[in-house]
């Protein structure tokens, strides 16, 4: 009788090792999978240390992950893309003051949509990090650039895939109300 109950013990015991090591793989899958490049890059920052990286991103998602975004002011839409192309045309002439602008841009975006101001570059990207995981590193690109780290093709490309951030970050935006008032009146006054 002994026997049988060492046996059922063992068995128990595998199966919550068993259960234990799958739940912690399932959980690092899941940051991983949610993560994306910005999982591999917290590995590669941590030295390796995949358990240090998860917790840091286990972290960014308790502070941030129930952040939700806010739609834009009316207009704000526009003017965003119109401020991003005035950035894209300087560029030519000066490539430094439009990384500049770039990187300005992003931040009052993503603080108009509701994350932390740019006052704290790592805050602020820390949560875009959580929900926009495959977008963010192009906004560090233009962050560094600003910094005076690259040169002129160093820049272009940054610009380029901060861009990704710009384009989601106004995508996903909820829809602007229409304004019904001013169309009418200008017809109106027309008449």
């Amino acid at each position: 009788m002994t026997t049988v109950v060492i046996i059922v013990a063992v068995v128990l015991l595998a199966a919550l090792v068993f259960f234990l090591v799958r739940g912690r793989q399932t959980g690092g899958r899941g940051l991983q999978r949610r993560f994306g490049p910005e999982y591999e890059r917290t590995v590669a920052r941590h030295d390796g240390d995949t358990k240090a990286a998860e917790h840091e991103l286990a972290e960014r998602v308790k502070l941030h992950g129930s952040l939700s975004e806010q739609p834009l002011a009316p207009g704000a839409r526009e003017t965003y893309v119109r401020r991003w192309a005035e950035v894209q045309e300087k560029f030519i002439d000066s490539p430094r003051d439009a990384v500049v602008e770039a990187d300005a841009l992003l931040a009052q975006l993503a603080h108009d949509r509701g994350f932390p101001a740019g006052d704290s570059f790592e805050e602020q990207t820390a949560a875009l990090s959580v929900h926009h995981a495959e977008q963010v590193d192009g906004y560090r690109r233009v962050h560094t650039a600003v910094r005076g780290q690259g040169g002129t093709e160093e820049m272009r490309k940054a610009l380029i895939e901060s861009r990704a951030l710009f384009d989601v970050l106004l995508a996903d935006a909820p829809e602007e109300p229409a304004t019904t008032g001013r169309p009418e009146t200008k017809g109106s006054a027309a008449a």
